[in-house]
């Protein structure tokens, strides 16, 4: 499974040989089963992750105990809390495995500690959360402007094993419809 995450390394860095050793040598590599909780809506999140193999879900739940999922997260994803650094710390997300995982764990307290070691990987940290954001930003411009038919049709395109990876109901709140808008939405695209 390293070599997931060593082959990530070089598409980001320009670490040598040895420098990657030692920085496998230093992660922490977990299995979670499906079901596991990673964080929860409202604790304050101390670990980040990179995926090196499942399906990770994002959601919140309102005040009316409804769940809205927000993203999945699969292979060479990372999961990143980008405002552990606010006032008000909790998350406003729950993290739960849909699949059994095989999760890179890093701590939020020791970042810095694994940047000085490694300096490249402050840059490779830089250079994943832009590109992250960036598709974020155009993930939102789409889905605000689509209808939720384009949203599912994009999703085929963009991510077509996420379909058969996450329940219906749990994919129709991504998409911003009910389940029942969404197996119209398939049978439609079936017969088209």
């Amino acid at each position: 499974m390293k070599e997931i995450l060593l082959k990530y390394l070089t598409r980001f860095t320009t670490l040598n040989e040895e420098e990657k050793k030692s920085i496998l040598k230093d992660i922490l590599v977990q299995e979670y089963k499906k079901g596991t909780l990673l964080l929860r809506q409202g604790e304050v999140p101390t670990k980040c992750y990179f995926i090196l193999k499942g399906c990770v879900r994002q959601y919140s739940i309102d005040e009316m105990g409804r769940e809205f999922t927000s993203n999945f997260y699969t292979e060479e994803q990372s999961i990143s809390i980008f405002n552990h650094h606010k006032k008000d710390k909790s998350s406003a997300y729950s993290f739960t495995c849909t699949e059994d995982c095989i999760l890179v764990v890093g701590d939020l307290a020791t970042n810095n500690e694994m940047f000085t070691k490694y300096t490249q990987l402050e840059s490779m940290t830089h250079k994943m959360v832009e590109e992250k954001l960036g598709a974020v930003q155009d993930e939102l411009a789409e889905f605000i402007a689509s209808t939720p038919e384009d949203r599912y049709k994009a999703l085929l395109q963009k991510r077509p094993n996420l379909v058969n990876r996450v329940p219906q109901h749990q994919l129709a709140s991504y998409l911003g419809i009910t389940p029942e808008s969404l197996s119209r939405i398939k049978k439609r695209i079936e017969i088209d």
